[in-house]
């Protein structure tokens, strides 16, 4: 492995209300890169991680979710850095966190005014302030090429099995 071929990606999605109770779910697709990765690579290397779990929270909105998502993504991205730290492998700029929400983008990259911003949980801001410090670069991409999106609604069985190419390494 060259140094430049360890950069963490992280995709990130969440699926607004799909839970019982109100809650939504977030998901994450963590995995190790070259520095020059496309945001669409239809054959990623294996995720060194995945999350998929509900949110504690009930969100306001599906913007909010989204951005829920990148916040709780973002966290375990922050571990995972430090983690390639100590492994000998610095990353060398922002890490990626590829969301196919624009608001969530959008507010995460401090280019949108949040009108009900009270209602966002103030957390959320977290993610914002990384952005800012140069930790995570996040990047909107359309939803097909999502690689977290899978993790985040109930599929058919013949969805899965259309999926395994981009998921297992076989």
């Amino acid at each position: 492995w060259h140094a430049s071929d360890m950069i963490l990606h992280i995709h990130s999605d969440a699926s607004y209300l799909s839970e019982p109770k109100a809650r939504s779910r977030v998901g994450g697709f963590f995995y190790l890169g070259n520095k020059d990765e496309s945001n669409a690579n239809p054959h990623p290397n294996g995720p060194i991680h995945v999350e998929s779990r509900i949110m504690k929270n009930v969100m306001s909105s599906a913007a909010e979710a989204e951005t829920g998502a990148l916040f709780h993504n973002g966290q375990e991205g922050a571990y995972f850095r430090q983690i390639l730290l100590e492994l000998g492998h610095p990353q060398p700029g922002p890490t990626p966190i590829i969301t196919d929400n624009s608001t969530a983008e959008g507010f995460a990259n401090n280019k949108t005014k949040v009108k009900r911003s009270k209602a966002m949980d103030m957390r959320f801001y977290w993610i914002r302030d990384r952005v800012s410090q140069g930790m995570f670069q996040v990047r909107w991409s359309p939803g097909k090429g999502n690689l977290a999106d899978y993790f985040t609604k109930h599929h058919p069985p013949a969805h899965h099995i259309l999926m395994r190419p981009t998921y297992l390494h076989t």
